[in-house]
């Protein structure tokens, strides 16, 4: 099977989305001299030229890329092409209505945009496989071609009457019966029952709260349709080109796709990054994309896009300060990404996104932003060499599951304030202050290589994950585990006691009497800190510590934190530098340690291979000490005992005390 490897061949890929269909050719020629200039090896090239290759159904115009792909690879230039299937052409809406996806309440979803197919429309996925097979058999052969990049940010749902008939496939496919579906969604309720495939429709708009069991299986369903389209056109590919690794871009912790289950079906997983340079903790959110995109490559992953300067869809969309835009390439690089590309070469004069900034900027290449990303260029032809194809160790993991994200999301929950994706920023931060590395795993896999496993929240869990977590814990390893997890089983189906009993049992709870989510504004006292969020009235059974006890309210003298043995219960949210803290101890406890202790606050030291990232996320100047003498490889200056990072500074140290 190919992989990353075979397009980096030791080297960090560097470029970015390439649109020369927008400009005159002449620019073509200066396109590529100042690719060269700034270090570029790599272009991702066609992503929204669907119109521009097939101008009406059945024409095909590949004059133009043919020109493209010989003049960057006579430039030494190689070529990641898309399949452009995310963005239809006008033709193809107004000939086939019935492509267009439908909204909840039935609405037309309308060509003028992008993104805008059902992915359950048979009309829709025959024009892509022609399409996708044209392209790969006149592009097989071509030497400039490394990677397919199928599709762009798939993430599009329809509740359409065809969709309708695809989920009513699905559902008949992972229920067999009617009964089966019956008791799986509680149709009892409400009178819900169904006496026919038939009457089963996606969940539209509804008098009242929805059945949450049918929404649950509607995103299953919906992440499953995307994937079929993606295979679909990943399969043509591979036809032609079994040596040439495929890919398609995920979204940052984007709800739509289960991305355990799509990465098992890419060689290469690649992932859009674009923290808020005004968000003081960017750093640490681009670091737990990274965590999380390495976990599901399970090694080198892809950076497909991320911006050099500003976006164009926030409500106030800032520059990237000078240096911010380095930190945090290399950051990612430290984290173990092997391929580093940005949205997107050119900035665009016409369209959407002639706001979004561009690596060659509107400033041109005397911009401040094209004179950093020659820098970076540069830089990573410095380390790509000691850094492609190494690993990122890590003795933590954090369980995160799409099942459980999307349970969490119903209507009619004790909470509406407790957000899935905000828990694990927060448990990843908390590590992150702490220095130490983690990884991502999914609550089935296997955890025995871990000191520590860390649940944020899974409100669903299924029995072989409980068995999983349990067996972890008998095994000698430290789970810290937090509010509202093990409530519900694979259906959404309440579990009795309002935990499964055999976690109550792992970590000393007798009865969960209540749930007790707290306000906007709200805290709750306990001993040593502040929880938020949430709490819980919780009866141990007399086998746990109580780490930690409320301190006030309804729930004065009950455990806010339990642990019996390697088992850790954490029943509130507790405030930033309390969790950090906690963590921390319980870290400490399994013997895991900080990458570098002392760091300075703001200062994060990343292991890759047999080098170490120190990466600056201060505004100021800050000094690490280190053990020994290190040589910096980007700049040639040996660091005996400590280093001077600048504002946003990196340093790439290896270890020459020997």
């Amino acid at each position: 099977m190919p992989s990353l490897h075979d397009a980096t061949r030791g080297r960090i890929l560097f470029g970015g989305d390439y649109n020369p269909e927008q400009w005159p050719e002449e620019v073509w020629a200066d396109d590529v001299r100042l690719m060269r200039a700034a270090g570029v090896n790599s272009v991702t090239v066609g992503v929204f030229s669907w119109a521009t290759i097939e101008p009406r159904p059945g024409a095909r115009e590949f004059g133009w890329l043919d020109r493209l792909l010989d003049l960057v690879h006579a430039n030494g230039i190689g070529v990641v092409l898309a399949t452009p299937t995310s963005s239809p052409p006008p033709w193809m809406g107004a000939l086939h209505p019935e492509t267009l996806p439908r909204t909840e309440d039935g609405a037309v979803v309308n060509y003028g945009s992008r993104q805008h197919f059902c992915p359950s429309s048979p009309v829709y996925r025959r024009y892509a496989a022609a399409l996708t097979e044209d392209l790969a058999a006149r592009y097989a052969g071509h030497p400039a071609l490394t990677v397919w990049h199928i599709n762009n940010e798939y993430c599009t749902h329809c509740w359409c009457d065809e969709t309708g008939a695809h989920f009513r496939r699905w559902l008949a496919s992972r229920y067999t019966t009617l009964e089966a579906l019956n008791e799986a969604w509680g149709t009892a309720f409400w009178s819900q029952r169904y006496d026919t495939w038939a009457e089963i429709l996606p969940p539209r708009k509804a008098q009242y709260i929805r059945n949450p069991a049918q929404e649950l299986d509607f995103k299953r369903f919906t992440s499953d349709a995307l994937m079929e389209c993606y295979t679909a056109e990943r399969d043509i590919v591979a036809r032609h080109t079994p040596h040439i690794p495929v890919t398609t871009n995920f979204m940052p912790l984007w709800s739509g796709q289960d991305a355990w289950a799509w990465a098992e079906q890419e060689d290469i997983v690649s992932v859009d990054v674009y923290p808020d340079p005004t968000d003081p903790r960017g750093g640490q959110y681009n670091a737990m994309l990274a965590d999380m995109t390495r976990s599901q490559a399970r090694g080198p992953w892809m950076v497909m896009e991320q911006a050099a300067g500003s976006v164009n869809w926030r409500g106030v969309n800032h520059p990237k300060p000078a240096g911010l835009n380095r930190l945090w390439s290399l950051q990612s690089v430290a984290r173990g990404a092997d391929a580093l590309c940005y949205f997107q070469w050119r900035q665009s004069r016409q369209g959407a996104e002639k706001f979004h900034s561009g690596m060659l900027s509107h400033a041109g290449e005397s911009g401040r932003t094209f004179g950093e990303v020659k820098r970076i260029g540069a830089e990573l032809a410095l380390i790509g060499a000691e850094v492609s194809g190494t690993g990122v160790p890590a003795e933590v993991a954090v369980l995160h599951d799409w099942d459980a994200w999307w349970s969490s999301t119903q209507e009619g929950r004790p909470s509406s304030l407790v957000s899935y994706t905000e828990l694990v920023q927060a448990w990843h931060r908390g590590l992150w202050d702490s220095g130490i590395g983690m990884e991502f795993a999914r609550p089935e896999a296997e955890l025995s290589a871990y000191r520590m496993v860390l649940v944020p929240q899974l409100q669903l869990l299924g029995d072989a994950a409980i068995d999983n977590l349990v067996a972890y814990v008998r095994g000698g390893g430290t789970l810290v585990c937090g509010f509202f997890t093990g409530v519900a089983d694979v259906d959404d189906r309440i579990r009795p006691g309002g935990m499964d009993g055999r976690l109550r049992e792992l970590f000393g709870i007798r009865t969960v009497h209540e749930w007790w989510p707290l306000d906007a504004d709200a805290t709750v006292e306990c001993d040593g800190f502040r929880g938020t969020l949430w709490s819980e009235e919780l009866e141990p059974d007399g086998s746990a510590e109580t780490v930690a006890a409320y301190r006030e309210g309804e729930l004065d003298g009950l455990p806010a934190v339990l642990r019996k043995g390697g088992a850790w219960y954490v029943s509130t949210l507790p405030e930033p530098e309390s969790l950090r803290d906690l963590l921390g101890r319980a870290a400490a406890g399994a013997g895991v340690r900080p990458v570098l202790e002392g760091l300075p606050s703001g200062v994060e030291a990343v292991r890759r291979g047999e080098l170490l990232f120190l990466l600056n996320h201060g505004r100021a100047p800050a000094g690490v000490k280190l053990p020994g003498r290190h040589l910096d490889l980007l700049t040639g200056a040996e660091a005996d005992g400590g280093v001077e990072l600048d504002r946003y500074g990196v340093a790439v140290l290896r270890d020459v005390s020997a």
